[in-house]
């Protein structure tokens, strides 16, 4: 089994804001989208942990990652980090460049009700998503799914991230919302 392409513990996982892009070599990236805008420009990556949001505007970049703590990062341009234990949500204003608003939460569920969702996921997906399935880890014989769903409006993008971990019966929920407040781009 290649191991790349399974999930890691989901206590391993943060959640993390950079006021900076970060280089895609760093993470194994599984499936891409980018967002072009009057005013910005976006990249989405589903990775083997989660996600990279890069949205960025003639006035700066912010990204948004979710990925375990053992996944180097640079630590310059460090906004926020936050272990994904339990739901967090809050506004930031950056400079007079982005309001970055999110809300991310870690769900551990029922077995029904994380099979339900497991499956509803696995058949969705269209032309605003992102999709991916996993490998099984071995312990249980279903892998994890990633969704991004993306809304992209003239100064505003917002995502809504789902991330399912079957061997901890556990989802990752995140939604962001990311808006250029001048319209220098």
């Amino acid at each position: 089994m290649d191991t790349s392409t399974t999930r890691p513990k989901v206590a391993q996982l943060t959640f993390r804001l950079l006021g900076r892009s970060i280089h895609p070599e760093l993470f194994h990236t599984f499936k891409s989208h980018q967002i072009h805008r009057d005013c910005y420009s976006a990249s989405l990556r589903v990775t083997s942990d989660g996600h990279v949001v890069s949205f960025w505007s003639a006035a700066g970049t912010i990204t948004e990652v979710t990925a375990s703590t053992h996944q180097l990062l640079p630590s310059n341009g460090r906004i926020l980090e936050l272990p994904l234990v339990a739901a967090n949500e809050d506004e930031i204003v950056i400079g007079n460049s982005f309001r970055y608003r999110y809300r991310c939460a870690l769900e551990r569920v029922p077995p029904e009700m994380f099979w339900m969702i497991q499956n509803q996921l696995r058949h969705s997906g269209g032309e605003h998503e992102l999709l991916q399935f996993f490998d099984a880890s071995g312990r249980i014989p279903i892998g994890g799914v990633s969704f991004i769903h993306v809304d992209s409006r003239r100064h505003t993008m917002q995502i809504q991230a789902i991330h399912t971990f079957p061997d901890d019966l556990a989802l990752v929920k995140v939604e962001s919302s990311f808006t250029v407040l001048s319209a220098t781009g």
